[in-house]
């Protein structure tokens, strides 16, 4: 942590709001801060479908290679199913 500090690298994590959390006001008052947490409640979602429709909770597959096949073959699953949404936001 202290390394990304030198470095002038904020972190973008969720601050915990019911309790006292780590990620303090310093971070939280940057514009930027609000964009990222924008940005990660969509990837989030992504992860989050591959993980109850895309079947990636538990794979039924041994070995990285064929992990790895199966999430590819899920994120793509996934972008295809989102395609329509984006395509009618763009027209």
């Amino acid at each position: 942590m202290n390394e990304l500090k030198t470095m002038n690298v904020r972190p973008h994590v969720a601050q915990n709001t019911t309790r006292r959390s780590a990620v303090d006001a310093r971070t939280t008052r940057h514009p930027g801060y609000a964009a990222s947490q924008r940005v990660r409640k969509r990837i989030e979602e992504a992860f989050g479908w591959m993980k109850t429709i895309g079947g990636m909770r538990r794979p039924m597959l041994r070995g990285t290679n064929r992990v790895g096949w199966a999430f590819t073959f899920a994120a793509a699953a996934y972008n295809l199913v989102c395609l329509p949404k984006l395509l009618k936001n763009t027209v």
